[in-house]
């Protein structure tokens, strides 16, 4: 063999081996296809996702659970920000796909395959320990997702994230305001709750029809309402559960066959006019009034 076959063998060969590394790469980490069952809108613009991983820059150093990482997008952004990143996927081709593009987590174990909506948090963070929450929430069971961390209130010490735009105004609604309901009153007993910014539809895979909005949850001092919490959760239900009328009409259904309803002014408003603080009276006045008709 001359030199010149030789070189054209040894070219031909490096080709070869080229090739193979990039199609087992390109195998490897193929990308996931969205699946409308489970919500699954991946964010393609990457300059947001760097903007929703800096909502938690004040929490450096506190270990941070991302909710549905897909292909994980933030997930990078977040490791890039220094956290403690772990993350919860029910999606068993995104957390293949995962354990390929982030070993370090995969290594550790946190890269958890599940739905989070079930998950005890309590074991994944043990002994009372402090962390956040964040993700590109998949829309269909985004409040669902709010309703599970007020669970953990007293350890989730920031929550953030993108969801559907209508629901992220809704938990930032304040009173009087229409879009007010119970998300807003239960999550601000206990959050100071802010809308950052809206996110239109052409940044995703696929492009939802609605477009979305990233709030950001700090857990607020209160360490109690001063009522009974179990009641104040059921006032509320009950309240908004009939919007269009009166608080008169609308809670008449606590109180058992003829026994009167309180006095009081709260009683000829709308549940989307009162305050955190005007249903934490409300609730006392029920519970005054249902222990006194015993």
């Amino acid at each position: 063999m001359d030199i010149k076959d030789y070189f054209c063998s040894w070219n031909l060969h490096a080709s070869i081996i080229i090739s193979k590394k990039s199609t087992d790469s390109t195998q490897a980490m193929q990308k996931v296809k969205p699946k409308k069952a489970l919500g699954q809108h991946f964010l393609t613009d990457l300059s947001i996702a760097r903007r929703i991983a800096d909502t938690l820059d004040d929490y450096r150093g506190t270990p941070v659970m991302e909710v549905g990482p897909g292909m994980g997008v933030l997930t990078r952004y977040l490791l890039d920000n220094g956290h403690d990143v772990t993350v919860a996927e029910i999606d068993s081709e995104s957390v293949e796909y995962l354990r390929n593009e982030y070993p370090e987590l995969a290594a550790s174990d946190r890269i958890l395959y599940g739905d989070f909506l079930t998950m005890n948090l309590s074991e994944i963070y043990p002994d009372n320990q402090k962390f956040c929450v964040i993700g590109n929430y998949p829309y269909n069971i985004s409040s669902q997702i709010f309703f599970h961390i007020l669970d953990y209130k007293d350890n989730v010490i920031c929550c953030s994230g993108m969801l559907q735009r209508e629901v992220a105004e809704r938990i930032a609604a304040t009173p009087g305001t229409k879009t007010r309901g119970i998300l807003s009153v239960l999550l601000q007993a206990w959050y100071d709750v802010e809308y950052l910014f809206t996110v239109n539809e052409n940044v995703f895979n696929p492009p939802p029809k609605v477009k979305s909005g990233v709030i950001r949850l700090v857990r607020n001092n209160v360490t109690t309402l001063g009522c009974d919490e179990k009641l104040f959760k059921t006032v509320v239900k009950t309240s908004f559960g009939q919007r269009r009328k009166t608080l008169r009409n609308s809670i008449r259904g606590l109180f058992p066959g003829g026994v009167p309803l309180p006095e009081s002014e709260l009683m000829s408003m709308r549940p989307e006019q009162l305050s955190v603080e005007q249903f934490i009276e409300l609730t006392n006045l029920c519970d005054t009034h249902r222990k006194a008709a015993k």
